[in-house]
């Protein structure tokens, strides 16, 4: 199983388990809610589209940690075979909105960010985006993994951690993601009657003249139609 495949296996247990993505820090159980660029896209109040369209046109982060950040969501999610990177789903696009939108992500991703470009001086002399792939990987060896981290990398396993959560999360509720997960959403189901081996069990059977009448799976989308004597005929 490779490292996407891992990340889907962990969101979908979350969700089997009613959890909320947030990694290592439970003190933030308040999920995020996704971006949109069409206010009539769903069903937000005049004072909720006003407040979405100010924080749209307003810019907390720079273009350096713009870049940064995107390249972060691709390393944590690249494409595969069958879906986008985390990129071509607009995640980092989410993640410039909702820390717009929920300031306390405001101070810890943008110090985050400071401390992985620092580290990538220290280690490289260049900042985090200017390092080759094979930099930026071994940077993030040192933090995507909490239990062999070293305390020296602390700072750094807690904004990974933060910015993997928002990865995740802002990919599996985007389109893209939902489409990668394969969920089908509510669809009728065909129940063809109770399994003959169960009615055999209790002594039971259909009749069949009704069972032509009400469980021909190939007349199911006919409305039944009834005599004046209440007879059903079809």
């Amino acid at each position: 199983m490779d490292r996407r495949e891992s990340l889907k296996s962990m969101l979908l247990g979350s969700v089997a388990g009613g959890l909320i993505i947030n990694g290592c820090a439970p003190q933030e159980a308040e999920a995020p809610q996704a971006p949109v660029a069409d206010n009539n896209a769903y069903g937000r109040t005049d004072e909720e589209k006003a407040r979405d369209q100010k924080l749209f046109e307003s810019e907390f982060f720079t273009e350096l940690e713009l870049n940064t950040i995107a390249t972060l969501c691709d390393l944590i999610l690249p494409a595969s075979e069958s879906a986008g990177s985390a990129t071509d789903a607009g995640v980092h696009e989410f993640i410039a909105f909702i820390v717009k939108d929920i300031t306390a992500h405001q101070t810890p991703i943008r110090g985050g960010l400071m401390w992985l470009n620092n580290r990538a001086n220290r280690k490289f002399d260049v900042v985090f985006d200017e390092c080759s792939e094979a930099q930026q990987k071994e940077l993030l060896d040192e933090i995507a993994y909490p239990d062999k981290a070293s305390s020296e990398v602390a700072q750094g396993v807690e904004f990974f951690n933060r910015m993997r959560n928002l990865t995740l999360t802002g990919y599996y509720t985007s389109k893209m993601g939902i489409e990668d997960l394969g969920y089908q959403g509510n669809r009728p189901n065909v129940w063809d009657g109770v399994p003959e081996d169960v009615l055999k069990e209790h002594g039971m059977a259909y009749d069949e003249e009704w069972l032509a009448k009400c469980v021909n799976q190939e007349t199911r989308n006919e409305i039944a139609q009834w005599d004046d004597k209440g007879n059903l005929i079809t």
